[in-house]
């Protein structure tokens, strides 16, 4: 089945990764080379990759700087992974970089003892990104699918990277028509930029709106459910995602209308209550493209994510990294 270039957007070859700068798109698919891994938790604090891509860079940079450690004892090398574990989770609050460093360091630790630990160790991470991931992405894209109509239109709002063309894709399979309203998700244009450029790049039925004409469209009747991703999720069901997240499930609960979010499982946190909520830089809201949207001196507040309470969720639909 055909992946949106998003679907999978870091990859790693040799002493490189390469990861898709998000920030370029509709303009040009550029890739970033990344050769240490202070480069990729910068490219993670400035959003040239999200969500997904997030997670794979994680991932990814381990392997890489264990790719570049062959001469290191297996001590010194379990050292490094630590160190990089440490950076990465004071990159930024709300996505679970500890959660996804502790299943790494997890994975190390369970060859650490073998005389080949760094061939091991990479073999092992491979193994469960291609074998198991991306396997299980497949899955979860396609018991979503199962639950949109024949004929029906999907509001969705920073979804999940590469995930939703997938959707589209097994819904068609099924011979089912589906159209997407994709919100433009403010201020970074998530949705406008990558959501619906890819939808329309594989040829699907997509339809741009401003954020904030959600509420027409859905009294209109032109929305049959809900779509949308998550950044991080507590065990009860609540879960954060994109900041105007919450005022769609809101909506949506007001209209009647099934919601529903793609997540990844997590009983680190108990419930929304304790995600922590990252707040950007003023100037993201303030300007775009390098121009200024507001007047010198004005205040912004950008809070980066808002949680959505297990109650006003249709179905969860999990992928569980594990």
């Amino acid at each position: 089945m055909k992946e949106s270039v998003l679907f999978w957007p870091v990859h790693l070859k040799g002493r490189t990764l390469y990861i898709l700068d998000e920030t370029k798109i509709p303009q040009r698919i550029v890739y970033l080379k990344v050769r240490h891994y202070h480069q990729a938790i910068d490219a993670v604090v400035t959003m040239k990759t999200r969500a997904f891509g997030q997670f794979l860079t994680v991932c990814y940079t381990f392997m890489l700087e264990m790719q570049k450690a062959d001469g290191l004892s297996a001590g010194a090398q379990m050292r490094l992974l630590e160190r990089v574990a440490a950076a990465f989770n004071r990159s930024r609050p709300t996505f679970p970089f500890e959660e996804v460093t502790g299943m790494v360091l997890g994975v190390a630790r369970k060859v650490s003892g073998s005389p080949m630990f760094r061939q091991d160790f990479i073999s092992a991470m491979n193994g469960f990104l291609e074998q198991g991931i991306r396997q299980k992405r497949y899955q979860r894209a396609q018991e979503a699918a199962a639950l949109i109509k024949d004929g029906a239109t999907v509001l969705t709002h920073c979804n999940v990277s590469g995930e939703l063309p997938l959707v589209a894709e097994f819904c068609r399979k099924a011979k089912k028509k589906v159209r997407f309203l994709a919100t433009e998700t403010r201020p970074y244009f998530q949705g406008s930029r990558l959501t619906a450029w890819e939808l329309k790049r594989e040829g699907f039925d997509v339809t741009l709106i401003p954020d904030n004409a959600a509420a027409k469209v859905m009294s209109d009747g032109d929305v049959d459910c809900v779509l949308v991703g998550s950044d991080r999720s507590a065990a009860n069901g609540d879960f954060a995602n994109k900041i105007g997240t919450y005022q769609i499930a809101l909506l949506a609960r007001h209209f009647g209308i099934p919601f529903y979010v793609l997540v990844q499982s997590s009983d680190k946190l108990s419930s929304g209550r304790e995600i922590p909520i990252e707040v950007r830089r003023d100037e993201e809201i303030l300007c775009f493209a390098g121009r200024n949207l507001a007047p010198e001196g004005t205040a912004a507040f950008y809070p980066g994510f808002d949680v959505v309470p297990h109650q006003w969720v249709t179905k969860h639909i999990a992928i569980h990294a594990r």
